[in-house]
């Protein structure tokens, strides 16, 4: 594919930064997908974005699955791809979407994994001193109340955290913001870290979470943090950032059964993405439906 075609996915992804507002990583995903589209380009010797129809697509995500991409990651591929061709047709470079006619496969929906309250509680029960225990006792303590993304919580500043509100202040999904609450033992562990981070942050550093270094951490330093931890704790999962916001939004909707007010917390602009956490115990809920409903409450014996 020629240097021209080649220039359309800089000018995308930077579109992409700037005005749509995606992050920084989302954006490294694009670029991914759309360079690896590029190279099958060059494999059947298209020199131009225009050369490429729906067949071309097809034939792109079959061999994509054969191979043995999964069925989700052809998905981003295909919406990578379609989404880039909008933005081409939208500068006028292209006449036609050649994705739109193409459908992803469909891929089994895999529930996200979530720690019980009690391994939960184990994992949290971090003992030791010093700035780096402080640190890493708030962050996770963070993750687990608050319900933050990874990126969210690697990007507070110091002035987003407002304690005597109990509530955080965290930059989402396309900038949008959202305040959330923070729990008591959250704010203690924050407060124990503030009283540390003068040992380890650079003057000017406005990041509430450092690194040894002294500036902000970085979202892969924090997974390894989330690792350690975890195998210190002794728990029998492998353990991630996101998996305190699958916990954090499992337990709660466990307790409140309130799907709106978990999506405000979750900041997930469709309720949809909120749904794939309804799945509670069925005997907890068959427990609610016999406690609860009018014709399944039983008499008291006479």
């Amino acid at each position: 594919m020629d240097s021209a075609a080649i220039d359309w996915i800089d000018r995308y992804v930077g579109h992409l930064s700037h005005e749509r507002r995606l992050s920084p990583e989302t954006c490294k995903h694009y670029r991914r997908d759309l360079v690896a589209l590029a190279d099958y380009c060059d494999e059947i010797g298209a020199k131009r974005w225009t050369a490429l129809d729906s067949g071309h697509l097809r034939a792109w995500s079959a061999a994509g699955h054969r191979r043995g991409l999964s069925s989700k990651s052809i998905q981003r591929r295909l919406s990578a791809a379609r989404s880039f061709f909008r933005y081409l047709a939208r500068e006028g470079e292209l006449r036609n979407n050649p994705a739109d006619a193409v459908s992803a496969p469909k891929g089994g929906k895999r529930l996200p994994g979530s720690l019980d309250a009690d391994r939960m509680a184990r994992l949290l029960d971090i003992r030791g001193d010093g700035a780096i225990v402080d640190r890493d006792r708030a962050m996770l303590e963070l993750f687990y109340s608050s319900g933050l993304r990874l990126s969210e919580l690697a990007n507070l500043d110091l002035g987003d955290v407002d304690h005597d509100d109990r509530t955080v202040r965290v930059t989402g999904k396309g900038g949008k913001e959202r305040i959330v609450p923070v729990g008591r033992k959250a704010l203690a562990a924050l407060k124990a870290w503030r009283r540390s981070r003068a040992s380890m942050a650079d003057v000017d550093e406005p990041a509430l979470f450092v690194s040894r270094r002294g500036s902000r951490i970085k979202p892969r330093s924090v997974q390894a943090r989330v690792d350690y931890w975890a195998r210190r704790q002794g728990i029998d999962t492998r353990v991630h950032p996101h998996l305190f916001r699958h916990s954090f939004a499992t337990h709660l909707l466990e307790s409140s059964h309130d799907l709106r007010g978990v999506q405000e917390l979750l900041g997930h602009a469709n309720i949809s993405t909120t749904q794939v956490y309804t799945h509670l115990d069925f005997q907890h809920l068959a427990q609610i439906y016999d406690q609860t409903h009018p014709r399944a409450r039983r008499k008291n014996k006479a």
